[in-house]
């Protein structure tokens, strides 16, 4: 159900507001590229400035613009296993085919801890979920032996490993790889996750350049290597530029660049200084693709 290109929706804004209409297009255009899944409300989302009014808006409504022509996995995570349930409530209500659920963030909770909070979460909202390991969010790395032990939950489904670490992915493949589907967390790492088992992407890439973030994994999936890598390293500059401060606001930079939503962030994240702007730029001139 989660393999493939999964874009991790950014919010668009308008004066301080979510702009819905925006939204609906961003939708369409992620549809209309061919890609498997969309994941709104996660990091690239903005889902921390968002207030549960507004969470339950942008799930809902991307829900209803995708109206069944791939699976939505709503972002639901928190820092406290009762909100975390909450959202997932919310996520289900809207008509989500999942959650993305990170690691609770700032805790630092035990392994014993975050095991206990997802077979919680679960059992009190059973959907397809996500798990979501990022530690230089959380500051919390899930172990691959923790995952491992989840595997007795049905209803975790699939992984998104962004530590940045391909051995890691290694290491739950060979654990885990019957039974969890593998995405890579991090466009940078796309092929490599691929390469040793992973099956796809929660790409933040996509939002801009969604055609070609599917060459790469359609070209693997063919069996055509060589393409796959071409394709691949085509983007790699994007890839880190978009990367060059505080995700999303590369990505959105870029996006408003060619026109596709306004030039909006929410404080705390800043709108990218005039050198990375001019980085962000340099890369896709380099890599010659338009949005």
């Amino acid at each position: 159900m989660f393999e493939g290109v999964f874009t991790a929706l950014v919010t668009p804004f308008r004066d301080g507001q979510v702009d819905v209409p925006t939204l609906r297009d961003l939708v369409e255009r992620q549809i209309a590229a061919g890609v498997d899944g969309l994941v709104p409300c996660g990091t690239t989302g903005e889902a921390m400035s968002l207030d549960w009014d507004e969470h339950a808006l942008v799930v809902r409504t991307v829900v209803e613009q995708a109206r069944g022509r791939l699976p939505v996995v709503a972002g639901a995570g928190s820092g406290s296993t009762g909100d975390t349930v909450a959202l997932c409530r919310i996520a289900r209500e809207a008509g989500a085919d999942g959650v993305l659920l990170v690691c609770p963030y700032y805790v630092r909770p035990q392994q014993a801890g975050v095991e206990g909070h997802f077979r919680r979460v679960l059992q009190e909202v059973p959907i397809p979920a996500m798990l979501y390991n990022i530690p230089g969010r959380t500051a919390f790395d899930l172990e691959a032996a923790t995952l491992a032990r989840l595997a007795d939950v049905p209803h975790v489904v699939a992984i998104k490993e962004a530590t940045g670490n391909v051995l890691r992915a290694q290491q739950i493949v060979a654990r885990c790889g019957d039974r969890f589907a593998v995405l890579s967390g991090d466009d940078a790492l796309t092929l490599g996750m691929l390469a040793v088992g992973g099956r796809g992407v929660v790409s933040v890439t996509s939002n801009l350049l969604p055609g070609a973030v599917r060459e790469v994994v359609q070209a693997w999936r063919a069996g055509d290597v060589e393409g796959a890598r071409r394709a691949h390293l085509r983007l790699l500059a994007v890839h880190e530029a978009l990367f060059v401060e505080s995700n999303p606001a590369p990505i959105k930079y870029a996006m408003a660049c060619a026109g596709l939503l306004r030039p909006e962030v929410r404080l705390p994240l800043a709108w990218p200084a005039d050198g990375s702007r001019e980085r962000i730029d340099a890369a896709l001139a380099q890599c010659g693709l338009r949005p």
